[in-house]
């Protein structure tokens, strides 16, 4: 019996296993030896144990830890699982320097950015290579601030060429009204000159400031206006002929034609679109200086848009104004601003309202030898 608990022993400290040996009916325990890893995730085998002749001696019990739970306690699995751990960390590093460079810091640059945004100040633009979300993203941040910047400036210009405008009729004002004040001696009819000039200068500011006012309230109502269906062949036709008529009136003529049909719209605010045309029609009649003035409107469809366009046989513009015609408060010739009246404000109204109904307008020299605009809108789906 030594030998065999000597033998069991051996047995169940070498292979991980308990040993129970039992009599052959099972009534006594004879011999105990556990499992030296416990009993978790272990199952138990039955074993007879005979002699020569089949006869039954003893009952073996074996208790069997798991496999998984061997493997995982087997120092080839541990420095795997250490190896495993380093290459995670690793890339948890690797990725987390990765996303600092790619997106944290070039979102820290801009949000930096952001709080410095400085209006009255064109800074460096932001500068990046790359082409995915973040290059984009710094993109319009740069087109943002242009426009910030530009309209920063148009609202300086703006307010130098208001005080400009006014202050040339309020000098004028101011002299009359000194040589009243200095000279007792004039007649009555200096006075009356003196009377009509001041007056004259006076409404010459009461149309500028009229003026302005008209070009902020056009502005504000671009964004509040409604917008309906409009068919373009009825459209032009009544502006055709309305114009017709008021060009007759002053002994100057119009000249019209389409190439329109009966089932395309426009979706636009009429309104908005008739202070366009009566904007052209104005520019040319007091601009176009011809006795025998000649006006030409045409509509056509190229694409996807409508397109207008108003030309004239008249003095024209020099090819370095062309491009400048649709600045605010811009004028071809100062001397004949002053003579013709008109604020530079017209062209510029015109570019707000074509551009806030998605189309564009250009000026070009005009076949006929003046001046020719066209603009053109989308066609409604």
């Amino acid at each position: 019996m030594q030998k065999i608990a000597t033998y069991l022993k051996q047995v169940s400290q070498e292979r991980h296993i308990g040993i129970k040996l039992f009599n052959d009916d099972l009534s006594h325990t004879l011999l105990v030896f556990p499992n030296p890893n416990g009993s978790r995730s272990s199952f138990g085998n039955w074993i007879p144990v005979r002699a020569a002749k089949h006869r039954l001696l003893f009952q073996l019990e074996v208790n069997r830890v798991g496999k998984l739970y061997l493997t995982l306690l087997s120092p080839a699995f541990i420095k795997g699982l250490y190896f495993l751990l380093f290459i995670f960390c690793m890339v948890f590093f690797t990725l987390t320097l990765h996303f600092h460079i790619k997106i944290t810091k070039p979102l820290q640059l801009l949000s930096t950015r952001l709080k410095n945004v400085k209006i009255g100040n064109s800074s460096v633009s932001l500068y990046s290579k790359r082409k995915d979300e973040i290059g984009e993203l710094y993109q319009y941040f740069n087109q943002m601030e242009q426009r910030l910047y530009q309209a920063h400036q148009e609202q300086i210009n703006m307010i130098a060429a208001m005080a400009h405008d006014l202050k040339t009729p309020l000098t004028s004002i101011n002299g009359f009204v000194e040589l009243l004040a200095l000279q007792k001696n004039l007649s009555e009819k200096e006075k009356q000159e003196y009377y009509d000039l001041i007056a004259k200068k006076s409404r010459h500011m009461v149309e500028l400031i009229n003026s302005f006012s008209a070009f902020t309230r056009d502005e504000l109502e671009l964004e509040t206006h409604p917008r309906e269906r409009v068919e373009v062949k009825k459209l032009f036709e009544r502006i055709a002929a309305e114009y017709e008529t008021e060009l007759s009136s002053l002994n100057f003529r119009l000249h019209w034609n389409h190439s329109f049909k009966g089932n395309q719209y426009l979706c636009i605010n009429e309104h908005m679109i008739r202070r366009v045309f009566g904007n052209l029609f104005s520019n040319a009649v007091r601009y176009g200086e011809k006795p025998d003035l000649q006006v030409y409107l045409s509509g056509f469809i190229q694409g996807n848009s409508v397109y207008f366009q108003v030309e004239d046989n008249g003095q024209g513009v020099p090819d370095q104004d062309l491009a400048s015609l649709f600045m605010k408060f811009f004028t071809v010739d100062k001397s004949r601003q002053t003579k013709k009246g008109g604020t530079g404000l017209g062209l510029s109204s015109c570019k707000s309202i074509v551009e806030h109904h998605g189309g564009q307008i250009e000026a070009f020299h005009s076949e006929y030898g003046g001046l020719a605009i066209r603009f053109s809108i989308p066609l409604a789906r």
